[in-house]
Order: structure tokens, then sequence, then C-alpha cells
């Protein structure tokens, strides 16, 4: 575990469950553990939220929860219904076992839900992981992985179809698009939660999931670039392709297309090292480009379902984004499934109190690797 850490890119800041460093509990990943866990990081977001919206518990219509790889009764939907005495109509969903991608999956549902509204709704989004019931005990070097790069995290945002929140609101939902790719056994097999050969349950990584994750983020950009890319970009793609058809035989790839001219930010899915590494190549990305992620993947590690929404924090924090910016948020999960939101930003950028880099952002960016 130690040398697959000191090669993941991570810093020495990263934060792990309590039980971690319980030597009560001799690092057993307990359920005790796990609702403790749940319950630090699902009530700080929601209380830090709640704090600075205008929307009280009561005008909730609408909570859904992302756990990428933990279901538990009673759901962590009732959970924050019950903390903050949420009124009896509210309609509540929980989205588990999608792996890291159920962060963007989850804001895209609500979007979809709250478009669906005759009325004016209000939805409670809150993306978090359990760490320690995926915590793996056994020696299955595959699925020792995520005990090395996988760190506690969790965001919590309202979304709204309310117009008179237009001018209160930080972002305005543009589009989404999301690719499932579970047809291929390849692709679904990448990232698998098994037991092992001695009967411990982990999450096995395999090796193929660089290469899964590059094939399908081709396959995802060829149905989102049509309507997010300007026209003089999607006349060189499609040109691309049709003399790559005709000269190469298959031989030679298309040439990717630009995204820089459509999103002036990208929140890239910090899986890991090789994750980012692979996207960039993908999509010939520079390194200003890829910094929030490489950033925020030596900051806090791989956070799952949140991690887009710390990289958004990024942002902020440096205070980089302007009124009318586009920004890009891509994260991959297991299945295996894409998803993209494309945001367009109400307000600039500014560093807030509860701001998770409000500590460490003068020490960013540094060579994590």
């Amino acid at each position: 575990m130690r040398n697959i850490f000191l090669k993941s890119g991570l810093g020495e800041e990263t934060y792990a469950p309590p039980f971690i460093f319980d030597e009560e509990e001799d690092c057993f990943p307990s359920l005790r553990c796990a609702e403790q866990e749940a319950r630090e990081g699902i009530f700080s977001s929601v209380d830090s939220l709640l704090s600075k919206t205008p929307i009280h518990p009561s005008e909730i219509d609408i909570v859904i929860v992302a756990s990428g790889g933990v279901s538990n009764p009673p759901s962590l939907s009732s959970m924050i219904v019950n903390k903050y005495k949420l009124k009896l109509d509210v309609k509540t969903y929980n989205l588990c076992g999608m792996g890291c991608s159920s962060g963007v999956l989850c804001m895209d549902f609500a979007a979809r839900v709250l478009r669906g509204s005759q009325n004016v709704q209000n939805a409670l989004v809150v993306i978090t992981e359990s760490i320690t019931l995926n915590w793996y005990t056994g020696d299955n070097r595959s699925m020792l992985v995520p005990n090395c790069i996988f760190r506690v995290g969790c965001a919590a945002a309202i979304m709204t179809n309310d117009p008179s929140r237009l001018r209160v609101a930080k972002l305005e939902l543009v589009d989404s698009l999301r690719s499932h790719h579970g047809a291929d056994d390849r692709s679904y097999l990448a990232a698998f939660q098994e037991e092992d050969e001695k009967g411990v349950t982990g999450l096995a990584l395999t090796k193929d999931l660089v290469r899964v994750a590059s094939v399908n983020l081709r396959e995802h950009i060829k149905l989102l670039a049509p309507r997010v890319l300007p026209l003089s970009q999607l006349v060189a793609y499609a040109y691309s392709v049709v003399m790559t058809s005709a000269l190469s035989r298959g031989e030679w790839k298309p040439r990717v297309p630009d995204f820089t001219m459509a999103f002036d930010h990208m929140c890239i899915h910090t899986g890991g090292k090789s994750v980012i590494e692979q996207v960039g190549r993908v999509l010939r990305l520079g390194d200003d480009v890829t910094e929030p992620a490489r950033m925020t993947l030596h900051r806090f590690g791989n956070t799952s379902s949140s991690l887009v929404l710390y990289e958004l924090a990024y942002f902020e924090a440096k205070e980089r984004t302007k009124k009318g910016d586009n920004m890009w948020m891509i994260g991959f999960g297991t299945g295996f499934k894409v998803g993209s939101l494309v945001w367009k930003w109400l307000q600039n950028s500014t560093l807030e109190n509860d701001n998770p880099w409000g500590d460490c952002i003068n020490n960013y960016p540094v060579k994590a690797w």
C-alpha cells in the first residue's frame, strides 16, 4: 500500500475515516464507524449550505443523496429528513452503486426532476461516500488500490427551477449528458466490487481501467461535441473523421476537437494520477487546464462522487471564474458511466469562509508529480 500511495499523486493532508486512527477499533471498518463518517460529512456540509442560502429547510421539496458504493437502512436521505425535520411530502431519492460518477449524475437527475415539475421547487443535493465500508482488509493488490487513493469528502448544494433566484444563484446548468457503456464486458468489469479468494469484500480496480476510461471518454465526447463546440471546431472534427476513414482504413484516430474553445474552465474527474494524465492526453489539454484536478487529488485525494465540486471550490478560492464563463464538469464511474455537466457562471467567484481550500490555497499549485 505504501508503494502504491507514493506513486498516487496524493499529498500528506488528505482526510481518512476516524476508525483508522482508533486503536480500540483495530482498523476494522464497522457499521458504527461508517455512520459516524456519514453524519460528520453530511451534516457539516448541509449546515454550512443552509447558513448562507435564503432557502429555509421547510422550503426544500426534494432531497437527492448520491453515495457511490454504499446503501444502508434507514437511507441517507432519511437521515437528512430526520435531522432537519423536513416536511412530510418531501420527495427523497438515493443514488447508490454508481461509483465516482454519481455526483455528476445526481445533479443531472435533480435538474431533470426540476424541469419536469409544474411548480417552483427546491432540491437539496448531497454528494458523499462511505470510505469506511469500502475499506479493504485483505491482500489482493487490485483491491488495495482504493485504500490508497480514496479519501473522505462531502458536498451539498441547492438546485432550483425558481427564475427569481437567478440574481443570487452562483451557476446555471446549461446542458447535461450521460452515457452508459455497461454493454461492454471490459467496461463493466473495470471497477468491480467482489469477494477475494478468502471471502473478503473489496473494490477491484483493474489495470484496464485507464484504457476503458480513455475509450469511453472518446465515445462520450462524440455525443457532447455537437452540443457545445463552435461551428469551426465541428467542421474541423467532421473533416478529420472523413479523412481518417477514407485514407487510414481505421489505423489512425480522428483529430480530437479543442474543447477549450467551448469552455473557459474544466473540472476533470480526479480519479487518480493516471486517469488525469489520460484525460489530458485524449483531450490534448495543457497543465494549466488539468491543474485544478491535479491539485485536488494532491490536497483531498479521490473523494469519489464529490470530487468535481472540490475542483469547483479550487476555482472559487483562486477567484478565476467570472460572470458569463462556461464550465465543464466530467465524471467517470463504475458501470462504466461517463457524465458531463455544462455550467454558466452567474457571478464572479469569491473565496468564501467555508471554502475547503481556505486554509491552504496560497500554497497551491504545487508540483504534485
